[in-house]
């Protein structure tokens, strides 16, 4: 039997409940994704974006607490995070206008499906 993804440090039933949305089920197969690949697959599967969620996702990978991150590294991790989350926005945009996409861009508003 696998172990669920809340025996990830920093997760918990509510990210083990988001990753299933998105097809990653078990601990190893979030493993084996990383951490970039397997937050966007959170987005495609419809999370909304939050940099917290991203870098306690990054530091519990590496057995760190979430609040580990600090200076040089967080912001580099912030880097990352939008970086998947400007990919997500392009592959999800089609459709919306440039108003909602402006909208959904500050999180006023939800994507439509």
């Amino acid at each position: 039997m696998s172990d669920p993804v809340s025996t990830i440090c920093n997760l918990g039933p509510a990210s083990e409940e988001s990753f299933a949305r998105a097809g990653i089920g078990t601990a190893e197969e979030l493993r084996v994704l990383g951490a970039d690949a397997a937050y966007a697959r959170l987005l495609a599967a419809g999370t909304r974006p939050h940099f917290i969620g991203y870098y306690a996702l990054v530091m519990g990978l590496q057995g760190r607490p979430w609040n580990d991150c600090q200076g040089e590294e967080k912001a580099a991790l912030r880097r990352r995070f939008d970086a998947i989350r400007a990919e997500a926005r392009g592959k999800g945009d089609a459709g919306l206008s440039a108003l909602e996409a402006a909208l959904d861009a500050i999180g006023v508003v939800e994507r439509r499906r």
